[in-house]
């Protein structure tokens, strides 16, 4: 394998680790760029949308080398973003070679995530629980909210992995998740139910994809910024429509 093919081979999985655990286009671009240039590389271009990574680069005297990967899996773990740019950077002050570089985001690639499935599942919980005070909830709410939320990030979990479409998981999500507080509001577990709906439908709001969406559309990546907006929308749409379902159903 080439020099150039390796250090290709180093980029891409930078881009394709950050692009699917939640970093931003211009980010991405930036950091391949860096890389490609600290190699020794010239004429460096990178174009990064949400579901792709293309990267071309010269090797002064033996040509170019291009290549893209597409993306399709997008999970938001920040701690892995993080990972890669501390590794972009020892690579770019010279600490570390293409080999080491390429030993160390295979190793970001298969770490399990920061935090234990179990564990977001109970700060899910909590968050639900915390969000519906906040809004005006009673404390008699909070362990609704709890039980409630806990249950919706199951779900979204188990139906993310079984049925591969992120926005008919949450909207399933949101109907289970609105139907679990209206039976116990029901049964005399909770009071307040638009407090207790609203709790757990906050740790689902997708917060990463729309801030991702503002500062690409700041940067002045528009195909980017607009596709991760749509996302967030999407996203939106999935979790009002399945609560709105659950409200329909039980409670008309």
């Amino acid at each position: 394998m080439s020099r150039a093919d390796k250090m290709m081979d180093v980029c891409l999985l930078a881009g394709e680790i950050m692009l699917t655990y939640g970093a931003e286009t211009y980010r991405i671009e930036e950091t391949l760029e860096r890389m490609a240039k600290a190699a020794g590389f010239v004429n460096v271009h990178s174009f990064v949308t949400t579901t792709g990574i293309f990267l071309s680069f010269d090797e002064v005297g033996k040509g170019d080398t291009m290549q893209m990967i597409r993306v399709d899996d997008r999970i938001y773990d920040l701690n892995k973003v993080t990972l890669v740019n501390q590794v972009s950077r020892e690579f770019v002050t010279g600490e570390i070679d293409e080999e080491v570089a390429y030993d160390k985001l295979n190793e970001i690639a298969k770490a399990p995530m920061n935090y234990p499935v179990w564990l977001v599942h109970i700060a899910s919980g909590v968050a639900g629980a915390g969000f519906s005070y906040l809004f005006g909830g009673s404390l008699r709410d909070m362990l609704p909210a709890f039980i409630a939320g806990f249950i919706v990030s199951v779900c979204v979990f188990k139906f993310q992995e079984y049925l591969k479409v992120k926005f008919f998981a949450e909207f399933i999500s949101a109907f289970i998740g609105g139907s679990v507080a209206i039976g116990l509001v029901y049964i005399g577990v909770g009071a307040n139910l638009d407090q207790i709906i609203i709790g757990i439908l906050m740790p689902l709001v997708p917060g990463v994809p729309l801030t991702n969406s503002v500062r690409d559309l700041i940067s002045g990546d528009y195909v980017a910024g607009v596709s991760r907006g749509a996302e967030a929308i999407l996203t939106a749409l999935s979790i009002a429509t399945g609560v709105a379902l659950a409200i329909g159903l039980f409670l008309t």
